[in-house]
């Protein structure tokens, strides 16, 4: 059941507030750079510092700047003669550093701040989450479930507690579906208004401004500026707005509401999928076009002659920038022990092991051997559950076309098939950690089966009864699996037997052989 909006509200925000606790307690802890946190917090420091990114002693990953960083010595980057010598090749649009650099600029260069964006875009993403799932089932119980799902889920945690880009390229990909459902809700009550109070027409009306779509061209422009493969959901996205348009113009009994929505509804949807996700994307270039500094950013060129030139030479050295990061981003073939391929990614069949260290004191965890570890793993009880909902929500959508599970589906698709073409075609280096986006889409698919266990709020009630069950006692399972996984999840000390309890799998922690 839906309730009032105070409830739709309050319910979706305490379940963001548990999911912050989880995300904020502890955040400075490891104190230590983990993983590729060696590169986007220096990044984001320098964006802060120069509005670009430059190099830090010879390479952005040397160890000899993370030990400075974490005595508090800033005095990282490295003595360069021009500003030009400094600039640094980055792989990754600037947008999600500059998410992590206003934590830095808050709470200074500490592990705190540079992990406080990531923290604070987790806890959101779960309000998102749980305000989406009630819009599309209109049920703020599960709503709050979905927000809990996405809470208790061991990746997003990870992620959460992580100063890397990807928690922020899924803010952003749930921020512009969620504007996408609002929008879609919108268009329809305006058709329907314009079919009860207007001449009717073969086409229908034309709807104007519409703000939730627009803003999911900003949100999904975006996830494009935080990493490029924002541009597979925007892709995905923008179809399907633009089928839904069509199927509101259907569904209202027009004669002609294909050549309606082709009419009306594609090109202004152009400008705001297409052109506002474009110049979202570029303004976040901002410090690269205005200073010197940037890589490829030839400003003594630019600057020799009229404005014309200026912008001309900028944006030609823009998209030189861009063509060679498609280039670097097309042969990305280097080994790395903890790689994996994405048919492993749904079963987990792989983890990354984010930080770990076990030349602790005995008195630390009260044993012989202690450990303090980060595993950047899923939990299991969610994944595999999400595994067989997203194969329920296939039979689903076959036999009843329910845009529920269609759209669902799509989104799932849009963020995990296209790394089948690099992992076969390119041989491409891949992680567990690029499943993120699509997480909340599993968790979705989870909602919407749950939604049919529970069964219709007219059934009998020894029914609704025996579904409440089922659900209930699948959530508690995801809580107790989570509850067990979460010291290494969240870097708490405990002992090597504590540790390897947790590990369902040897694989998690195993090396993958090199080729050579």
């Amino acid at each position: 059941m839906q309730e009032g909006p105070l409830w739709g509200w309050l319910w979706p925000l305490l379940v963001a507030l548990f999911g912050g606790i989880l995300r904020f307690v502890r955040l400075g802890e490891p104190r230590a750079v983990v993983f590729d946190e060696t590169y986007y917090v220096k990044d984001a420091y320098s964006l802060l510092k120069h509005g670009v990114e430059r190099t830090m002693l010879g390479d952005a990953s040397n160890p000899v700047a993370d030990q400075r960083l974490m005595a508090g010595n800033l005095d990282i980057f490295r003595d360069c003669p021009q500003p030009a010598d400094c600039a640094s090749f980055v792989a990754h649009p600037p947008l999600g550093k500059w998410m992590i650099a206003v934590g830095e600029w808050l709470f200074g260069m500490n592990p705190f701040g540079w992990r406080f964006a990531a923290a604070l875009v987790g806890t959101l993403s779960i309000l998102i989450m749980a305000r989406v799932a009630r819009r599309m089932t209109r049920s703020t119980l599960l709503g709050c479930l979905g927000g809990l799902l996405l809470a208790l889920d061991g990746l997003h945690l990870v992620l959460s507690r992580t100063a890397l880009l990807d928690i922020f390229l899924m803010f952003w990909v749930l921020a512009g579906f969620a504007c996408l459902v609002a929008d879609r809700d919108w268009a329809r009550r305006r058709l329907v208004d314009w079919y009860e109070s207007s001449p009717l027409t073969p086409r229908g009306p034309g709807l104007g401004a519409r703000p939730w779509r627009l803003a999911a061209g900003v949100c999904l422009g975006a996830a494009c500026a935080v990493k490029w493969s924002g541009i597979f959901f925007l892709i995905a996205f923008a179809v399907l707005s633009v089928m839904w348009d069509m199927g509101a113009r259907r569904a209202l009994g027009l004669r002609e509401p294909y050549r309606g929505a082709w009419a009306y509804d594609v090109p202004r949807g152009l400008v705001e999928m297409a052109l506002t996700p474009a110049v979202t994307f570029a303004a976040t270039w901002t410090g690269w076009f205005a200073g010197a500094g940037g890589w490829g950013r030839d400003w003594d060129q630019a600057t020799s002659s009229g404005p014309w030139f200026f912008v001309a030479d900028s944006v030609r050295s823009w998209v030189d920038y861009q063509t060679q990061v498609l280039g670097y981003h097309s042969n990305l073939h280097e080994y790395h022990q903890y790689m994996s391929e994405p048919w492993h990614w749904p079963l987990l069949l792989r983890a990354i092991p984010f930080h770990h260290k076990a030349d602790l004191p005995p008195s630390a965890c009260g044993a012989d051997q202690c450990a303090q570890a980060v595993l950047g793993v899923g939990t299991p009880a969610l994944w595999y559950g999400a595994v067989l909902a997203l194969i329920g929500l296939i039979a689903w959508y076959v036999s009843s076309r329910d845009w529920r599970a269609g759209a669902t589906l799509l989104a799932f698709a849009a963020g995990w098939l296209p790394w089948f073409y690099y992992a076969l075609a390119d041989d491409r280096t891949m992680y567990l950690f690029y499943m993120i986006p699509v997480v909340p889409f599993m968790v979705l698919a989870t909602v919407l089966v749950a939604g049919q266990i529970l069964g219709r709020q007219d059934a009998p009630p020894g029914r609704r009864a025996v579904g409440a069950a089922g659900v209930g006692a699948y959530a508690l399972i995801v809580l107790i699996n989570f509850w067990w996984l979460y010291p290494v999840l969240s870097a708490e000390t405990i002992t090597q037997a504590e540790w390897w309890a947790r590990v369902l799998l040897r694989a998690w922690v195993t090396a993958v052989p090199s080729p050579s």
